[in-house]
């Protein structure tokens, strides 16, 4: 951190009231952002350091008060300096799912809180699970997603992309997409997995689940954040409790016959965008970023858009990704450097 950015975050502490507290950086995560643990008298909490331009605070505390508002765990922001990117927030402790599971807690339960809490926020209505300021994951956003694939990850492996074979893969993308808009909407946080969801012990039901990083939020397909949870880019989830969760969540929202095959359709289209995305992020943390820690991943997110691929109704992208990426590429490139 620069001298300037330092003295502006002092005079942030000291305006909140927490100019002399204990100071412990937290790991950083795989954008911009950092985070600082305070100490002081026996409280503690939390600053978020959002460097501009790279960073923007405005929409993390947009969806933070939405979903406080609905009844669900985001931490409560004590102070913000929005123009120097500095938040001070509720400290959720460090029980992440992630760090739970490692030290053995069931992982069952841990994925019942966390599809309830998502049964809980899609049986709202949609006027009032969507906000009217929230964007919509529009076709667009998608496409330019999925595409995320084709810029990083093909040239990682010297496989070029010519100019029609990018437009085949929109049209096709384009065509998938019908599918997912013909669903209902809610609000997709679009980063649901256990490295963003905290157990906080001390409080009951859906409010035991403690939501991260959900600034990106947009309007989209309830399907989205219940495939991001149970196919998680970073953890290998067992295929009986992938299909229990999903069975939980169909079960409670009485989605079944006609409206559980356009569901599971959905899911496997929107499956099929997010590791194409995912394995392109992965790719260019690596070589733009240089943090090729999550390359690991990367042979996971090629079996799980594999699986998905073969879903019938995504034959034709199926046939593109033979196409234009040999099997023997399917696998994480070479870290940078």
């Amino acid at each position: 951190m620069g001298e300037a950015r330092q003295n502006r975050l002092n005079a942030f502490l000291e305006g909140a009231g927490w100019e002399t507290a204990v100071r412990a950086p937290l790991s950083v995560d795989a954008s911009f952002r950092r985070y600082i643990r305070l100490t002081l008298d026996g409280k503690s909490a939390l600053v978020m350091d959002a460097p501009p331009p790279h960073e923007d605070v405005r929409p993390f505390i947009q969806v933070d008060t939405h979903l406080r508002l609905l009844g669900l765990s985001a931490p409560e922001i004590f102070a913000e300096d929005v123009e120097g990117g500095f938040l001070l927030l509720e400290d959720f402790g460090d029980a992440t799912f992630t760090n739970l599971l490692a030290s053995g807690a069931d992982e069952r339960t841990l994925y019942q809180l966390a599809t309830d809490t998502l049964i809980a926020l899609h049986a709202l209505d949609q006027a009032a699970s969507i906000p009217g300021w929230l964007a919509p994951y529009d076709d667009v956003k998608l496409r330019d997603e999925a595409a995320l694939l084709l810029d990083w990850f093909m040239p990682a492996h010297g496989i070029e992309v010519p100019t029609h074979a990018r437009a085949e893969f929109e049209r096709i993308c384009y065509d998938l997409f019908t599918h997912v808009h013909a669903g209902p909407h809610t609000l997709v946080l679009r980063d649901y997995h256990v490295d963003n969801l905290m157990r906080l012990g001390e409080r009951d039901g859906i409010k035991a689940c403690g939501l991260l990083d959900f600034q990106d939020a947009l309007a989209g397909h309830p399907a989205y954040d219940l495939m991001s949870l149970l196919q998680d880019a970073r953890r290998d989830i067992p295929q009986d409790l992938q299909a229990d969760m999903l069975d939980r969540y169909c079960d409670a929202l009485d989605i079944a016959g006609a409206a559980r095959t356009d569901f599971e359709r959905a899911y496997t289209i929107l499956a099929a965008q997010r590791h194409a995305k995912v394995i392109g992020i992965f790719t260019r943390l690596d070589r733009r970023d240089g943090k090729p820690v999550y390359l690991k991943h990367i042979d996971r997110l090629w079996r799980l858009l594999e699986a998905a691929l073969d879903h019938p109704d995504l034959a034709s992208l199926k046939s593109w990704m033979d196409e234009h990426i040999a099997h023997d590429k399917r696998r994480a490139p070479e870290a940078f450097g």
